[in-house]
């Protein structure tokens, strides 16, 4: 998606070897446009393929995977990463390593918002290890419902996270993939969608 490899040109920071800051546009402060434009790339991608629910992982996966959801006109669902006292039955859990933070949460839906007839789009915003991916299948399996496919917003290419997915044969959709990261700059290579 040009615009969204425009976008992480002109703000994007490289920090150390394997970390990219886009905070002023997908990960602290959204900018809804663009959002929105990642919503209908998603869409159009996704739109014969029946998707019934669109699922992420709090906090910075839920901008893209909403504006996705309204795009294909369905609910959109996503994975607390701390449990509040108001889930109080039929929780689906799982472990997820964040590669950012360094910590293991465990994420939850409540099963009610999942159901055999479910056919589940995951949202994210990057892919690193594919750890909070295969977090997500594991809730939406229990749930009995089906997972179409990931969809990622940036996708870091050099690190495992494609690979595990696909090894597990997951369908993985990235709107970006970077390539590596060469002296503080970013290359990308060719994205799926």
């Amino acid at each position: 998606m040009k615009l969204l490899e425009e976008r992480i040109l002109k703000d994007g920071h490289v920090l150390g070897e394997n970390i990219l800051k886009v905070d002023s546009f997908l990960t602290h402060q959204v900018d809804a446009n663009l959002m929105r434009e990642i919503g209908k790339a998603f869409a159009t991608y996704f739109k014969t393929t029946g998707i019934t629910k669109v699922v992420t992982i709090e906090a910075s996966g839920i901008a893209p995977a909403i504006y996705t959801a309204e795009a294909l006109e369905v609910p959109m669902v996503f994975a607390k990463k701390s449990k509040n006292i108001t889930m109080t039955e039929g929780i689906l859990t799982a472990e997820v390593y964040s590669f950012t933070k360094q910590v293991t949460s465990t994420i939850s839906i409540a099963g009610k918002f999942l159901n055999r007839q479910d056919k589940v789009l995951i949202i994210d915003d990057f892919l690193a290890n594919g750890k909070a991916a295969k977090g997500l299948i594991e809730i939406i399996e229990q749930s009995g419902a089906s997972v179409e496919a990931i969809g990622i917003v940036i996708e870091k290419s050099f690190q495992e996270g494609r690979k595990l997915l696909e090894e597990d044969k997951r369908k993985v959709v990235s709107l970006t993939r970077i390539q590596k990261f060469e002296n503080r700059k970013i290359v990308f290579m060719e994205a799926d969608a």
